[in-house]
């Protein structure tokens, strides 16, 4: 009997220890975790917390209207070391094509393609089983329906060509800077918002319904034009990199060129998805990095220097070009190459960071304004227009870095310049951040 009190006891106590109402009426939280370490993202590095004056400190051009420089913090994150290649986008093509055959397949009444409970029975929302292969002892059967995805008619040239025009990605995202805007017309007696209006993923501005208001859902087309080779340089003879540039083996290690803005934000929400899904753990999103965390990461810790290699000069004391850019006029090829380069083909800045000028510029998540240092915080700063987006004006984005196209003045680390969001460029490109969470 004693023994058998004793354990009631023990039973008790473990009982009570695991109770979230357990700690002895102290205050001790409801994490008995408490260390927490964040895993190194493959591919990128580790951008300390700082502050920098950002803007133009060096050469200038007479009513460039660069805004003035303003010291700044930045908080902690993390960087790609180089920009996205060919073969890291096309990873993100091939999985939104995999998607919709797959999506094809289940809507023509395949349902080994959709996710099933214990009876068998498709589970409601439904979502897509990505370890049926879609090859296979049934590949004839699926033949009709993959056929939807592919040239047809007189757009046909040869049997089995993917339709790049098909190719969309699905993205939502929650917009918090709307909702904040907005919080002031919630009325929390009535649990509606009364008044307040937000723009919608078609640029329109529209009243508030509720929750849903603040979620965008978006199709983007991610297939990269290839075609800007030949927009971009009306009268040259650049029909290889069309056919090849973003397809072929050889050029797998060089950036990704014709994505346009909206591209490079649906590969980062893309990037988040799979990570999310591989059950990894709880991190922030990657993105695309606002212009003071690109500047700040350019200059690779160095204090009101020209470029991020530091110094005044484009060349080492050998005389060798020490960025891929446009040397003198006409001569594209002294430094090294005539178009891109392969990634990390020049040395790092101090931050570890790769072709943080030339190769290719790259896309930011800021839109442009003249005045933005004048006008944002001196706190993590950035600015986006919330303007209807058929309005030029707001599909203004920074792009920072210079190319292999520009001369020396666009490598500066404070030289800003802009593109229209919607516009695909051979020779801009992008890479993604990731804000660190700190403790």
């Amino acid at each position: 009997m004693q023994m058998k009190r004793v354990l009631l006891i023990i039973i008790v106590a473990v009982l009570a220890s695991c109770s979230p109402f357990g700690g002895g009426g102290e205050l001790i939280g409801t994490r008995k975790e408490k260390k927490w370490f964040e895993p190194k993202p493959f591919g990128m590095v580790s951008i300390p917390a700082g502050s920098l004056t950002i803007g133009q400190n060096d050469e200038d051009i007479s009513w460039s209207l660069n805004a003035n420089s303003k010291t700044i913090s930045v908080p902690a994150f993390w960087m790609d070391d180089t920009e996205i290649t060919n073969d890291e986008y096309r990873q993100f093509v091939s999985w939104v094509l995999d998607s919709m055959r797959r999506q094809r397949l289940a809507d023509d009444g395949h349902d080994e393609f959709l996710l099933k409970d214990k009876s068998g029975t498709p589970i409601e929302p439904a979502l897509l089983n990505y370890k049926t292969p879609i090859a296979g002892k049934k590949k004839a059967e699926y033949a009709e329906s993959l056929a939807a995805l592919e040239y047809a008619g007189d757009d046909r040239i040869g049997g089995g060509e993917i339709d790049c025009r098909k190719l969309a990605y699905n993205m939502s995202y929650y917009d918090f800077r709307q909702a904040a805007l907005n919080d002031q017309f919630y009325d929390k007696t009535k649990d509606e918002y009364v008044g307040g209006s937000a723009v919608n993923a078609n640029g329109e501005r529209e009243a508030i319904k509720g929750r849903s208001s603040f979620i965008i859902r978006k199709v983007v087309r991610i297939y990269p034009d290839t075609l800007c080779w030949l927009k971009d340089y009306t009268f040259a003879y650049n029909d290889p990199y069309v056919r090849n540039y973003f397809s072929h083996v050889g050029y797998d290690n060089y950036p990704v060129v014709g994505v346009n803005w909206n591209q490079a934000d649906a590969f980062c929400n893309w990037r988040n998805r799979i990570y999310e899904k591989s059950k990894n753990p709880k991190v922030e999103q990657w993105r695309l990095p606002s212009e003071a965390e690109w500047e700040y990461a350019a200059r690779g810790g160095l204090v009101a220097q020209k470029y991020p290699w530091g110094g005044a000069y484009i060349a080492n004391r050998k005389g060798c070009f020490v960025a891929n850019f446009k040397p003198r006029r006409g001569d594209y090829i002294r430094d090294g190459g005539m178009i891109t380069v392969p990634v990390g083909s020049y040395e790092p800045n101090g931050y570890g960071l790769y072709d943080m000028a030339g190769n290719v510029s790259e896309w930011t998540y800021d839109s442009y304004n003249e005045s933005i240092y004048a006008i944002a915080g001196d706190m993590a700063p950035t600015y986006q227009a919330t303007f209807k987006l058929d309005n030029n004006m707001s599909k203004r984005k920074v792009v920072r870095g210079g190319s292999w196209k520009d001369v020396a003045y666009f490598l500066q680390n404070g030289v800003r310049g802009f593109e229209y969001q919607d516009s695909t460029r051979c020779y801009i490109g992008f890479r993604a951040v990731r804000t660190k969470i700190e403790f």
